[in-house]
């Protein structure tokens, strides 16, 4: 059978199946980040301004290419991400904050457990539909935990325990996507649950065996906040009390209030993982649940797509992606809001950060893609 070249691909295409309304989401998230960022940051906004131009450029390309052919690389796209990770463990790596997770190319830095996250959806996603039919044997799914399990160690010896996290579920969906046997999902559920009140017992023990010390610490400062008021739980009460003092329609953007939390100098990331706080005490609970509600509607659309897709790799492609900025948008704005745990890792779209910003866009124009080679409803 005769492959079909690019021109003739995009000629396939109609504009009318160009997924527009998924875009104009997007882009509207990134405003709204840009705003915050130009309030909690002004020098870093026009950074982040191309990143906006530079992400939007390469979903555009990406979206008109033919992830087909694209995933039939998907063995070099796994051994890229396991050299990117090691990366991080020689001399091109920079250390933040005690973590090292970034990596330094012709004088960009680059964090590659950003890129691990659609470079391994890519991957699964190829790799599970050219063994769909043993996709429901407990040996397929032993060799499937086998390959997560490098990249998931490196990322989490960085360390980087929130993305590690990430990583898991988003694989995890994808291979919920493919349909696993349903007695391994509640074997996994039977497992992860009492391994999560395990860990809560432990941090909360006077000798930790399992958790490092300051993942105990922050775990404490979760569930007693009042105690660690001056250190652990410091960033989250004073990001809830931003968000609150917002009330409805917040105090206005890039506010010189004397109140102002932000203002004040409470709020330490206030650019990156705790951008939402900005949101919240500048635009109001409305600016708020216009995030909430965009993170929301863009993982819906993925796994709408997901399910008109034209084959099972676009469909588990679309699926990952939605699992991505679903769980991670959760996770966030949970965190901020002190629903969970201090995690450390960015909102979508909204956050500082040119790796995060571009990869998010990049898994875009995959699920652009698969939309524009969906089936046709007429």
């Amino acid at each position: 059978m005769r492959t079909e070249t690019f021109w003739e691909k995009l000629k396939s295409y109609r504009i009318l199946d160009y997924d527009f309304k998924l875009v104009l989401m997007v882009v509207g998230l990134t405003i709204v980040g840009l705003m915050a960022i130009g309030s909690a940051d002004p020098g870093g906004k026009s950074k982040q301004i191309v990143g906006m131009v530079i992400g939007l450029m390469m979903m555009i390309f990406i979206s008109i290419l033919d992830y087909s052919f694209i995933s039939k690389f998907y063995i070099v796209f796994y051994a890229m991400n396991i050299l990117l990770l090691a990366l991080v463990f020689t001399g091109m790596s920079n250390s933040v904050n005690g973590a090292t997770r970034w990596i330094t190319i012709a004088g960009v830095q680059f964090q590659p457990s950003e890129a691990s996250k659609i470079l391994l959806i890519l991957f699964f996603s190829q790799f599970i539909m050219r063994h769909k039919d043993k996709v429901k044997t407990f040996h397929f799914v032993i060799f499937c935990l086998l390959l997560m399990a490098p990249p998931l160690l490196m990322v989490y010896k960085q360390p980087d325990l929130s993305t590690t996290i990430m990583l898991t579920v988003i694989i995890g969906t994808i291979m919920f996507v493919a349909g696993i046997n349903w007695k391994l999902v509640i074997t996994v559920v039977a497992v992860v649950v009492p391994s999560a009140i395990l860990v809560v017992l432990d941090a909360l023990s006077d000798k930790c065996f399992i958790l490092k010390e300051y993942q105990q610490r922050r775990i404490l400062a979760w569930l007693h906040p009042e105690d660690y008021a001056n250190s652990d739980a410091y960033q989250t009460l004073n990001s809830m009390m931003a968000i609150g003092s917002g009330q409805l329609l917040g105090k206005g953007y890039n506010t010189n209030e004397i109140s102002s939390v932000l203002n004040g100098g409470f709020i330490s990331e206030s650019r990156t993982d705790f951008i939402f706080t900005v949101v919240g005490e500048e635009f109001g609970f409305i600016g708020s649940c216009v995030v909430v509600v965009l993170i929301l509607l863009i993982a819906i659309e993925c796994f709408a797509v997901a399910g008109r897709a034209k084959d099972l790799n676009g469909m588990l492609i679309a699926a990952g992606m939605g699992a991505w900025i679903g769980f991670q948008g959760f996770l966030n704005i949970g965190v901020v809001t002190g629903v969970m745990p201090n995690t450390g890792i960015p909102l979508p779209f909204v956050s500082s950060g040119l790796t995060s910003l571009v990869m998010c866009y990049a898994g875009m124009g995959f699920v652009l893609n698969v939309r524009l080679q969906g089936k046709k409803y007429y």
